[in-house]
C-alpha cells in the first residue's frame, strides 16, 4: 500500500511541470480580504494581487473569485479591470479566469477579427494565428472544456461558429481539431506508423500536386504518439522531416496549421518557447501573445518551456523578460516564469 501510494506521488510529481502550483495552506477567507484590501485601499497595492494571482491554482483562483463575490457582491475580474489597465489589467484577468474561459474567449476575439477583416486576410494575420495554436496546441479535454464555455458565451458551438468562418483544407483541418477527437490510444504500432509515413509521402513528395486530405486525415486524426513514430519513420522514407516537406509542398493557412501540429506533436513545449520568443523579438513586444502563451502554460509546463527556451536560444527566459518587459507587467510575467534557470 506504501509503495502504491509513493508511486502516485511520484507520477503526480512528474505530470506537475507548471510554475503555477496550488498553494499547500490555502485559505480562501485570507486572500479575499487580501485582495479587497488590496482593490479597496487609497491606490491598489500591485503587489499583493501579482502575488496571489500567479500563486495559487486555477481551481483555488476559482474558489476565490466565488468568494470574493459572494462576500462583495461585486465580480473580481470587473474589479481587476477597473483598478488596473493595458497589458497589465489583459495579464490579471488572464490569470483570474479559469483555463477554458480563456481559451473561449481568445478563440471568440480571434474569429471575430477573422469576420471583420474576412477580405484583407491572406493567411497569417494574428487571428488566424490564434485559431492554429489554441487547436493545434490543446489535448481532447481541453478542447471539451473550452468548446463547452464557447457554447455558454455564444449560445452558438465552436464547430457551428467555425464553418461560418473557415472554408476549404484549412477549414476541414480546423474544424477536425475542434472537434476534439484525435485518438488518445498509447500503444504504436510501428508497421500502421509505417504505412501513414508512406501515404504521407506519396501524397506529398512523391508525386505532382499535393493530396493536402491526407495529410489532413492523419495529422488530425491519429494519436500524438503514433504521429511521433510516424514522423520518425517519414524521414527515414523521404531523407527529409515532414515540417520541411509540408512547408515545401503548401503554403498559406494550411502549412501556418499542418506545421504547428507537428511542432505540438514532437514538443509542445519547444512550440511555445518559440511563439515567446517572437513574441518579444525584433522592435516592439507582441505582448497578447505573450500573456496567452505565459499564462495558459503557467500552470502545465512552463518548467519545460524554460529549459527549451535555453536549449533553442542559449538565454534564460527570466532574463530575456526582464530586459524585454517592465513595471507591474514585467514583474508579474517573471513571476509566472518561476524564477531565473
Amino acid at each position: 500500500m506504501a509503495d502504491l501510494w509513493v508511486s502516485k506521488i511520484l507520477k503526480r510529481t512528474l505530470r506537475e511541470r507548471g510554475t503555477i502550483k496550488a498553494k499547500p495552506d490555502f485559505n480562501v477567507s485570507e486572500d479575499v480580504a487580501a485582495l479587497r484590501k488590496a482593490i479597496d485601499g487609497i491606490g491598489t497595492t500591485e503587489k499583493t494581487l501579482i502575488d496571489i494571482l500567479t500563486h495559487r491554482s486555477s481551481s483555488q483562483k476559482q474558489a476565490i473569485s466565488k468568494a470574493y463575490e459572494e462576500t462583495t457582491k461585486r465580480i473580481l475580474v470587473n474589479d481587476l479591470k477597473g483598478d488596473t489597465s493595458g497589458k497589465f489589467e489583459k495579464l490579471l484577468v488572464a490569470l483570474a479566469r479559469s483555463p477554458a474561459l480563456n481559451d473561449a474567449k481568445w478563440l471568440i476575439k480571434a474569429m471575430k477579427t477573422f469576420s471583420n477583416n474576412l477580405k484583407q486576410i491572406s493567411g497569417a494575420g494574428t487571428d488566424t494565428n490564434i485559431l492554429i495554436e489554441i487547436l493545434a496546441s490543446r489535448t481532447n479535454k481541453q478542447i471539451k472544456e473550452l468548446s463547452a464555455v464557447y457554447a455558454e458565451q455564444t449560445k452558438k458551438t465552436l464547430v457551428q461558429n467555425l464553418k461560418t468562418e473557415v472554408s476549404g483544407d484549412f477549414g476541414k483541418a480546423i474544424l477536425l481539431l475542434a472537434e476534439g477527437a484525435r485518438d488518445e490510444s498509447t500503444n504504436v504500432n510501428a508497421d500502421k506508423a509505417k504505412e501513414d509515413a508512406k501515404a504521407l509521402y506519396q501524397a506529398g513528395e512523391k508525386r505532382l500536386g499535393t493530396d493536402e486530405s491526407k495529410f489532413i486525415e492523419i495529422l488530425c486524426k491519429r494519436s500524438i504518439p503514433h504521429l511521433r513514430q510516424t514522423i520518425l519513420e517519414y524521414k527515414n522514407i523521404s531523407g527529409k522531416t515532414l515540417q520541411k516537406s509540408i512547408e515545401k509542398e503548401m503554403s498559406g493557412k494550411l502549412e501556418d496549421l499542418l506545421v504547428a501540429v507537428v511542432k505540438c506533436v514532437m514538443s509542445t513545449p519547444a512550440y511555445f518557447a518559440e511563439k515567446i520568443y517572437k513574441s518579444m523579438k525584433g522592435a516592439g513586444t507582441d505582448e497578447n501573445t505573450l500573456t496567452r502563451v505565459m499564462v495558459s502554460r503557467g500552470e502545465i509546463d512552463m518548467l519545460d518551456i524554460r529549459a527549451e527556451f535555453k536549449k533553442l536560444y542559449q538565454r534564460s527566459l527570466y532574463k530575456e523578460i526582464s530586459s524585454d518587459v517592465s513595471g507591474n507587467y514585467g514583474d508579474c510575467l517573471k513571476m509566472i516564469c518561476g524564477g531565473e534557470d
